[in-house]
């Protein structure tokens, strides 16, 4: 595991309630993990966490990363590890060129423009058409989502944490958002991917399913976005979703099955 958490519990600031309660799970290096649940469920708090946020400190549990025991180190200390967070929100560093923005967080300052160039093409966008832009109101959203995804390549972590990266897109740019993810995973990064939509995290490998707080299952994906529909009652959608999936094998009398345990449970 390239990442395990162990009895992690994560309360509100002010430290009178809790956020997440009790989380085990663990990541395997190179896969796409992702954490679903409704929204409120906890998920981006656990990002955050993960990432050593202060505001976001654990009452409980710990975090262990590469077997080594994280849970007292700070964002930068992670980071130095290996460990980068993508916001939801894209980047608002308006005035830099993508060149000197992409710059900012490269371990290897040798060979800048190159590493620029393969970071774009990663993500998708023309680097003779973006390289020399300017951040500022001319990029478009997506265009925005696309050159901070480009920024975190440019770093190579070992662990991309992705908070919520299809907030706000289209569904013909987020088709394309899951290329980049499997071309990222080419690299030999792991992503874990925080995602309230059942079809985004298709494209992962395993998942983790929260619910009010709690972890309610970890498996290989498909197993849990069927938990997770059995849970929100999106029978009809968690069938078409999971029959036009090639990584399942899941038939109409298992589904069945799993949507009447819910309901007696």
């Amino acid at each position: 595991m390239l990442l395990e958490l162990k009895n992690v519990t994560v309360p509100t600031f002010d430290r009178e309630h809790i956020i997440v309660e009790d989380i085990s799970f663990g990541v395997k290096e190179g896969s796409i993990h992702a954490i679903i649940g409704p929204n409120g469920s906890g998920k981006s708090s656990l990002a955050y966490a993960i990432m050593g946020l202060h505001t976001y400190q654990l009452s409980q549990g710990k975090i262990f990363f590469e077997g080594k025991n994280i849970t007292e180190l700070g964002v930068t200390e992670r980071a130095q590890l290996g460990i980068t967070l993508a916001w939801q929100e894209p980047a608002r560093i308006d005035g830099l060129s993508v060149l000197k923005y992409l710059s900012l967080g490269m371990k290897d300052k040798a060979n800048i423009k190159e590493q620029a160039i393969d970071a774009l093409k990663t993500v998708n966008l023309d680097p003779e058409k973006y390289i020399n832009r300017y951040i500022d109101e001319s990029l478009s959203g997506g265009e925005r989502k696309r050159i901070e995804l480009a920024a975190t390549i440019a770093m190579r972590p070992k662990l991309i944490i992705l908070d919520e990266p299809d907030s706000g897109l289209d569904m013909i740019v987020i088709e394309d958002f899951l290329n980049i993810f499997n071309k990222i995973r080419k690299l030999k990064m792991t992503i874990l991917l925080i995602t309230h939509r059942e079809d985004i995290g298709m494209v992962a490998d395993y998942g983790t399913l929260l619910w009010q707080g709690k972890a309610l299952i970890t498996d290989e994906f498909a197993e849990v976005m069927l938990r997770f529909c059995a849970k929100a009652g999106l029978k009809e959608f968690c069938k078409r979703t999971l029959f036009q999936n090639e990584k399942t094998c899941f038939g109409e009398d298992y589904i069945d099955k799993i949507f009447e345990e819910e309901r007696n449970s």
